[in-house]
């Protein structure tokens, strides 16, 4: 019986890699009864060591993001207000991660399928009686260690709120976008998260989104949207007549090291969601990331061109963005060459999508809702018209419901905050900066006192 029960972990361990997405899968956990009599299985121990040290290194990677969205960020802001953009930023990676350690971690993964909401309990669901067995992760089978799996996770959950950060910058209140963000990281996240990486009733319908075109970043996208829309758009930006002033970000350069470092960081945000260091997937993934990438930004670069008859280099960037955000629901499914038509595609969608908003006066600064809400979307929708396997009707339904759960989630509760403690800037901080409006402080001390 024993060696039966090796046999079908080593087969679990094999084939587990094939699913290829953070999506609770259905294996009953490892076979042994301690860390120490796994250890002795010379066929699963040194494959469990490099599949843990990927998703670790991964997790780093997805890390990394959270620079590139602040430089991003900072970037294509306006000089007077770099110290807010980046002290959201610091924020957001420090309250996202303790949030999701304190409840949002048993919020997505609560252990029961088909729930609309579950919850595990406070922490991260470790079972004492387990003893040194919950060093594993048992739904995964045997892939990583439970806090390599917290870890990685962790770094996806506060994504979400960047992505707002970025979408409501140089007017938002401090205290207000703090409180946001912590209730979008600690509680809207994780629920919709849950209904399909957390084995809930998407995850039961066949719904499928690899690294979260839909689950990240059109959750971030529809949450910018309905702040956006309570907040109104920056004083001086429409003007009379139907006129559109331009706000120029103050730091190209900044903004397209952050672009490269998002780049760099999503071979982590897809290849992490392999969730083991199989060299097959994770290279495929890694291949049809950079081609949707490229793709996006090429298609960006031509659009655009074509439309204000000059190369912007703000749309070539968010084109490559749009490419990320695009392949990251299917990576793991479609073809290479399938991945440069997503990437062309969100490169062309980006462009007319950001220019539509300025239109109806919808103040993005960054293009977020744009990258990551109408192109998390496309991606997710890409994967049931590029692979057969998966219904475009499922994928529809999925990605509307979590985008319309998540728009509303946060027009009530930014409408709240509106409402009590007020979301906007004055006019006099707006007008000084929230550098020092909000914080007392300069990026560029120097740097103004020279230009004064």
């Amino acid at each position: 019986m024993n060696m039966l029960l090796r046999k079908t972990a080593v087969l679990a361990l094999l084939l587990g890699p094939l699913a290829g997405s953070t999506a609770l899968a259905a294996a009953e956990g490892p076979a042994y009864s301690s860390m120490d009599e796994f250890k002795t299985q010379a066929i699963d121990y040194p494959k469990f060591i490099v599949d843990n040290l990927w998703i670790l290194i991964a997790a780093a990677l997805v890390f990394i993001m959270h620079l590139g969205f602040s430089t991003l960020e900072a970037g294509l802001t306006r000089q007077k207000n770099t110290v807010n953009v980046l002290f959201k930023n610091v924020f957001i990676i420090c309250v996202g991660i303790l949030t999701y350690a304190l409840c949002g971690f048993s919020l997505m993964y609560p252990g029961d399928f088909n729930h609309w909401i579950g919850f595990g309990g406070f922490g991260l669901g470790i079972d004492p009686s387990k003893g040194d067995l919950n060093y594993f992760t048992p739904e995964y089978g045997l892939q990583m260690t439970i806090w390599s799996d917290f870890i990685f996770q962790a770094m996806f959950a506060a994504t979400a709120a960047t992505i707002v950060s970025g979408a409501v910058a140089e007017r938002v209140r401090l205290p207000a976008f703090m409180i946001f963000s912590t209730l979008l990281v600690g509680l809207a996240y994780p629920i919709t998260g849950s209904w399909k990486w957390g084995g809930g009733w998407l995850q039961g319908l066949g719904f499928y989104d690899f690294a979260g075109s839909t689950v990240v970043h059109a959750v971030g996208g529809f949450a910018a949207l309905a702040c956006v829309l309570l907040l109104g758009p920056r004083r001086g930006k429409y003007l009379e007549g139907g006129r559109m002033r331009p706000i120029l970000g103050h730091n190209m350069p900044l903004a397209t090291i952050g672009v490269f470092l998002l780049w760099l960081g999503w071979f982590g945000f897809n290849g992490g969601s392999v969730l083991s260091a199989d060299p097959k997937a994770v290279s495929l993934v890694f291949v049809t990331t950079a081609l949707a990438a490229a793709a996006g930004g090429f298609a960006s670069i031509v659009t655009s061109w074509l439309l204000i008859r000059k190369p912007d280099l703000s749309m070539s960037l968010n084109g490559v963005l749009a490419g990320l955000v695009g392949i990251t629901a299917g990576a793991d499914v479609v073809s290479p060459l399938g991945s440069v038509a997503i990437g062309v595609i969100a490169g062309i969608i980006v462009v007319f999508s950001i220019i539509a908003l300025d239109k109806i006066k919808i103040d993005d600064p960054v293009g977020a809702i744009s990258v990551h809400g109408i192109c998390g979307i496309w991606g997710t929708l890409a994967v049931g018209i590029f692979n057969s396997d998966y219904s475009f009707w499922v994928q529809l339904l999925g990605t509307v419901a979590i985008s319309v759960a998540t728009f509303l989630f946060s027009l009530l509760a930014f409408g709240c905050l509106k409402a009590v403690i007020g979301v906007r800037a004055s006019a006099e901080d707006e007008e000084e900066g929230l550098d020092v409006g909000e914080h007392g402080n300069e990026a560029y001390p120097e740097f103004a006192k020279a230009s004064s």
